[in-house]
């Protein structure tokens, strides 16, 4: 999976997930823009470790929720490497409460960023791939998009929108070379779900038929073929990295 000479942006990049995109693609020699919205130190310190091991890397700070900082934050990609070739939505927040309960904020934040968000970067991100006839744009959704999670309807209904905004822009942007496509992961162990997961882990591993959880590391390989001319057939799919979870009830 040879990267080199493509730039990449990685949303949500500081740790979990994205950390381990952004390493990934690093390492297969993109040059990666490390995105986030408050944690700026782990951000460094992901972009250090980067060029710690001679790749390339840029920090780029903005709230993908407002379209304008969407927009700004492409542009600056763009303005430091060159172009943006690949462009992994990643950045996304939980808020779970049971749906009867639940609060207007808590629906509005969660769309916003999930879904808001990630139609934000995109739609910022197409026009410059359009103008190049190449492009590779990849959307993190989840399987409780597929499966339902109590007190996550905010959650499920975001990453479900991911998966059908993610089918709707690869026919729209397939006639320009772009490929769009998302991954949906199963039960990863991070910062944002471990609270979750320590506190139904063995009732989730005994439904996973690998009889693990998940690591960033998993996701990150798909992100990064995903990203390469070797997927480049590929596109409108949702794919699940899950070590089974799903396979029975």
């Amino acid at each position: 999976m040879n990267l080199q000479g493509k730039a990449a942006l990685v949303t949500g990049a500081s740790r979990g997930i994205g950390r381990a995109i952004a390493l990934k693609l690093a390492a297969n020699g993109a040059r990666v823009g490390v995105h986030c919205l408050q944690n700026q130190d782990l951000a460094e310190q992901v972009a250090e470790e980067i060029t710690r091991n001679s790749g390339e890397a840029e920090v780029f700070l903005g709230d993908i929720s407002d379209s304008i900082a969407a927009t700004q934050i492409v542009e600056e990609t763009i303005s430091v490497f060159g172009r943006i070739d690949i462009l992994v939505n990643n950045a996304g927040i939980v808020r779970d409460y049971p749906a009867a309960g639940m609060e207007d904020t808590e629906w509005s934040k969660v769309l916003n960023v999930n879904l808001t968000g990630t139609f934000n970067m995109c739609r910022a991100a197409a026009k410059p791939m359009m103008m190049q006839k190449s492009g590779r744009i990849i959307n993190i959704s989840s399987f409780i998009a597929r499966l339902g999670g109590r007190g996550q309807a905010n959650y499920s209904a975001s990453k479900g929108g991911i998966e059908s905004l993610t089918r709707s822009l690869a026919v729209e942007l397939g006639p320009r070379n772009i490929t769009v496509n998302a991954i949906a992961p199963g039960a990863v162990l991070t910062d944002m779900s471990k609270e979750a997961i320590e506190a139904h882990g063995g009732q989730l591993v005994s439904k996973i038929p690998l009889n693990r959880l998940g690591k960033p590391e998993d996701i990150a390989s798909l992100a990064a073929y995903l990203a390469s001319d070797e997927a480049g057939y590929i596109t409108g799919e949702v794919i699940g990295v899950t070590g089974g979870l799903g396979l029975w009830s």
